[in-house]
């Protein structure tokens, strides 16, 4: 059966008015245009779908129950296009992002707080994930989109973000601690606190500093609250990026700029390629990228 939505339209109008000239008018055809296309309807079933008489017209067994199935696919395609509207309009949806730990932690609760005020009826999902495990939260499509620095990015479309710099992280007696600035070279012989090799922090140094882990009593934690607590113990000192920081000011470390060719840490936001963004998602890329401008 090949019926087009205009006759479906005819059908349902017969079915409701049980009179042609009625439906006729009701479907803006001429009495003989809307008889012959009932005609065509029926022709098309291989079955009568109306009793006809001088006095009325009536479904039979077979137009009821097509009547019925019309009506809930007229009912269902009308709230399917709801949703898409609802959907269009950020009204209803859902967004995901895996974020770098120091990303979700200095950008994304802005981020939310100005994305839920603007669409309150969109899901919001974060997951804060080092480089590695927010790629893999992105490869197997439980994320939009991933806030990060890992080295090979090839497989995905790339939004630059920010290019982050370096900082010396140390107690504020420490001899370093009233510089301007330092190199990595006047790190060289201090006890040093590393992040896990997963993260992209470390990946970053190694490259910059092939001696990082060469450094005498050099001690390797997973997360940046130990490597705070461990410095303001006077154990070591370490390097980190800037978005960082708020972890080390709040327990009242010095922090110098680390000025080197080559360490820096750029940050990307990343969706799989070919992979188009619904509108909730588009909305969340425009909040993170003005966020990511401000600092």
């Amino acid at each position: 059966m090949n019926l087009s939505d205009r006759d479906l339209e005819a059908f349902l109008a017969l079915a409701d008015t049980h009179h042609f000239t009625r439906a006729a008018e009701r479907c803006h055809l001429s009495q003989s245009a809307f008889s012959q296309k009932i005609a065509r309807i029926e022709a098309a079933a291989g079955v009568r779908l109306f009793e006809r008489s001088t006095r009325q017209v009536a479904l039979t067994p077979e137009g009821e129950a097509f009547a019925e199935e019309v009506r809930r696919i007229r009912s269902d395609l009308q709230h399917a296009l709801a949703h898409l509207r609802d959907m269009a309009t950020r009204r209803i949806g859902k967004v995901a992002v895996a974020a770098l730990p120091s990303a979700a932690a200095v950008w994304m609760p802005p981020v939310i707080a100005r994305y839920g005020a603007a669409w309150p009826q969109v899901r919001v999902q974060l997951f804060d994930a080092l480089a590695d495990h927010g790629l893999d939260l992105l490869r197997a499509g439980t994320v939009d989109m991933a806030i990060t620095a890992g080295a090979d990015l090839r497989e995905f479309d790339l939004l630059p973000l920010k290019k982050e710099g370096f900082w010396l992280v140390c107690p504020p007696d420490h001899a370093l601690a009233g510089k301007s600035r330092v190199t990595l070279a006047q790190l060289k012989g201090q006890p040093f606190i590393h992040l896990a090799r997963s993260s992209s922090v470390r990946q970053r140094l190694e490259a910059a500093w092939p001696g990082a882990l060469e450094q005498p009593g050099a001690l390797e934690v997973e997360h940046l609250a130990t490597v705070a607590a461990l410095v303001a113990h006077g154990v070591g000192v370490s390097v980190v990026p800037g978005l960082t920081l708020f972890h080390f000011q709040r327990a009242g470390l010095a922090c110098v700029p680390v000025r080197d060719t080559g360490l820096a840490r750029p940050i990307w936001l990343a969706r799989r390629k070919g992979k188009a963004l619904s509108a909730a998602a588009q909305a969340m890329t425009a909040e993170i990228v003005a966020q990511a401008k401000k600092r």
